[in-house]
């Protein structure tokens, strides 16, 4: 398959003092794929996205569009790939104008039948439809988000950038929102590329995730194999919280990553003290001290632990790291 969008080699750098950019970047991207940048703030995951869709100029490299160069802001009136719509944090929403308004107004007045069915159906499709005749400065974060979103795909482009989607909706609407972003690009078949620093949005949407750090691709592939298969101490950090493990008596030389999940007490484990415990809904979060080391658990059967006692613990797996 030929890539829809391929990120050759792309630099760029904003201080020459220390990073603050992405720098050797190469990523391929297919048609009707999700794909998440994940990172640490400053990793360089809105920079990228900015110079996929032409709104920044690379310093070194290029981004193509089925194997054309993508245009940046000092060579286009307006700054963007024509095939290409962003929704970045900053809404440019008509804050004093209905929802209504603000959606319809991305359509010609050539069909105004057309241009009111079109508009209340992208509505509908993100559940904003009841919200048709309010003024966006009277809606929540959430909903301006999804009419964002929904000015972004009514002209129907091929590809959907998202700057932090879910970054002003609550946790009771971020499962709604991400089922909605899904069914959109598969109705739609449009692809989607989205920038968060919440690795689990990207485990549960994409079909592809890319972690950055320092302008950097350290891993990328289907959320599964990275989860599984983290390879860096900070992808397994970034992605499930992992404890870091080295040096510890029964371990072989080399890091290793364990999930909070996969540590249990296990009278045939090694011995450990606790550092504290605190209620974390399903589950209890266990800090354990081990041969000098702090080693987070959830614990799902809440077992009655205290401060200073002491148990042994074991590991359910143990990934090797490459670094």
């Amino acid at each position: 398959m030929t890539p829809l969008i391929t990120v050759h080699n792309i630099y760029k750098n904003f201080t020459d003092a220390t990073h603050s950019g992405v720098s050797g970047i190469n990523l391929e991207i297919n048609e009707g794929e999700i794909v998440s940048i994940v990172g640490e703030s400053g990793s360089g995951k809105t920079t990228l996205l900015k110079l996929i869709y032409g709104y920044l100029i690379p310093q070194g490299g290029e981004v193509l569009f089925e194997g054309k160069r993508v245009l940046g802001p000092t060579e286009k009136l307006i700054p963007g790939h024509d095939e290409m719509k962003m929704v970045t944090q900053e809404l440019t929403l008509n804050l004093y104008a209905r929802v209504y308004d603000n959606i319809s107004s991305l359509l010609s007045n050539t069909d105004l039948e057309v241009k009111r069915d079109l508009t209340m159906q992208t509505m509908e499709f993100l559940r904003i439809d009841h919200l048709a005749y309010k003024k966006i400065v009277e809606l929540s974060g959430g909903e301006q988000q999804r009419v964002a979103i929904a000015r972004a795909v009514i002209t129907e482009p091929r590809v959907l950038l998202l700057d932090e989607p879910f970054s002003q909706v609550d946790t009771i609407l971020k499962k709604q929102l991400r089922d909605d972003i899904e069914r959109l690009a598969r109705f739609l078949k449009i692809t989607v590329i989205m920038v968060s620093h919440d690795p689990s949005d990207g485990l549960s949407l994409s079909d592809k995730l890319v972690i950055v750090k320092d302008g950097k691709v350290v891993r990328e592939g289907k959320p599964q194999e990275i989860y599984y298969e983290p390879q860096h101490a900070y992808v397994a950090q970034l992605i499930g919280k992992a404890n870091i493990l080295n040096g510890l008596s029964f371990l072989e030389n080399g890091k290793y990553a364990v999930y909070p999940q996969d540590v249990f007490v296990n009278q045939d484990g090694m011995t450990a003290k606790v550092k504290s415990v605190h209620f974390g809904g399903l589950y209890q979060e266990v800090e354990y001290i081990a041969e000098d080391k702090t080693i987070l658990s959830y614990d799902f059967d809440f077992i009655p632990l205290a401060k200073g006692d002491e148990v042994n613990i074991a590991f359910k797996k143990l990934m090797k790291l490459d670094s």
